[in-house]
């Protein structure tokens, strides 16, 4: 396997799948200890989601090479998550919305350091292989949390800093051997072809309708089972799921337009974000867990090619559009259910309520996706993608 892309894998299996992530198999032990109720965490997690925002845009900002940046921000990730081990909303608040910009950071710099890399060498064919390292993340941090589910939460969030660590020392190498630095901030604007601005309010949606299972999967299957070898199984699929669906796009985008599976995954996901509002069981966990967790990251593969090919005259402009519309729509996710909890009359159903509104969403979105598939469109570039 070729080392750069085994590098940037490791790279966002820390900086998303521990550093953003990390959270949510970890709660359902916070919840159980009484450190913290679901509402809160609702803010906790917003506060996470607001820092992958302001990362996101200021990464362009940072005067750091790159693979210096990458370094740096995934050593933050390791010293944020171990720091998690402290008491208090606040502060968790506080570190997650550090640890936020620190994944953002990361994310970016990944994929100007490792990709640019695989280019240079031929092999980019490979990126599919590098953005499955999120998913991957997932899957390891799911599953060290439900290994390690019997201790204290504190407990936990030292050693997932400490897995982190060793996690990212390849990744450290590799993007210390890379060359290439953060696109500029000072481009002009995008400018965007007509139909642009539903695809950034679809890819939005997709982020307020991701984000509530991705928060609060974990806690609905322990509403259901109580025995954390049970319901710790959730995220670890969720995160396989991401993981193995990613490399399969690649393949699938061969054969099909890139708002074909966009369009595919969308619905499939407001299908799966619908199901456990309607119907809280191990099965609908599990299909939630399966249709969300492998629909995500095709999303983001297959709505940022889209984007780029619809702006080739500065398509980091033009997804820079889109990162923003995806954190503004995973701050609103939590939030919303966090508001819904705190009213009296929608206490009892507000996270319900908030997974119907945001399946709502995806499913418009998905509709309104299906039919820009038949339109004919302008760019040629976009026209051969499709």
């Amino acid at each position: 396997m070729n080392f750069t892309a085994m590098a940037g894998l490791l790279s966002l299996a820390v900086a998303m799948g521990i550093g953003r992530f990390a959270f949510t198999p970890v709660l359902p032990l916070m919840l159980r200890s009484g450190e913290l109720d679901v509402a809160t965490a609702g803010w906790i997690a917003a506060a996470n989601y607001a820092g992958y925002l302001v990362g996101a845009m200021t990464a362009a900002r940072v005067k750091l090479r790159a693979g210096a940046l990458g370094i740096a921000a995934l050593v933050a990730t390791a010293v944020l998550t171990a720091a998690m081990a402290a008491h208090g909303p606040v502060a968790w608040g506080l570190l997650r919305f550090a640890a936020g910009v620190a994944s953002a950071w990361a994310f970016v710099a990944t994929s100007v350091w490792c990709l640019g890399a695989l280019a240079q060498q031929g092999k980019g064919h490979l990126g599919g292989v590098v953005y499955a390292g999120v998913g991957v993340g997932i899957a390891i941090t799911g599953a060290y949390c439900l290994v390690a589910g019997a201790g204290s939460a504190q407990s936990l969030w030292i050693q997932l800093g400490a897995l982190a660590l060793v996690l990212a020392l390849p990744a450290m190498v590799g993007a210390s051997k890379a060359d290439g630095g953060v696109p500029s901030a000072h481009r002009d604007a995008a400018r965007p072809t007509s139909d642009a601005t539903g695809l950034v309010v679809s890819y939005g949606l997709m982020g307020f309708g991701y984000i509530l299972p991705a928060t609060f999967l974990p806690v609905m299957a322990r509403s259901v089972v109580d025995d954390a070898r049970v319901f710790g199984l959730a995220w670890p699929v969720f995160g396989a799921m991401a993981a193995i669906s990613t490399v399969l796009a690649a393949a699938w985008l061969k054969r099909a337009s890139r708002l074909t599976v966009w369009s595919a995954c969308q619905l499939a996901m407001g299908v799966g974000v619908l199901l456990p509002s309607l119907w809280l069981t191990g099965w609908t966990i599990a299909l939630s867990a399966v249709l969300v967790g492998g629909t995500f990251m095709v999303i983001t593969l297959a709505g940022v090619q889209e984007m780029r090919a619809r702006a080739p005259h500065d398509p980091a402009a033009a997804v820079g559009r889109m990162t923003a519309a995806f954190a503004f729509g995973q701050i609103a996710g939590p939030v919303c259910s966090s508001l819904l909890l705190h009213v009296p009359a929608f206490a009892a159903h507000g996270l319900n309520i908030a997974l119907q509104l945001a399946a709502a969403g995806l499913l418009l979105s998905g509709l309104w996706l299906a039919r820009e598939t038949s339109r004919i469109p302008t760019n040629p570039e976009v026209a051969h993608a499709r």
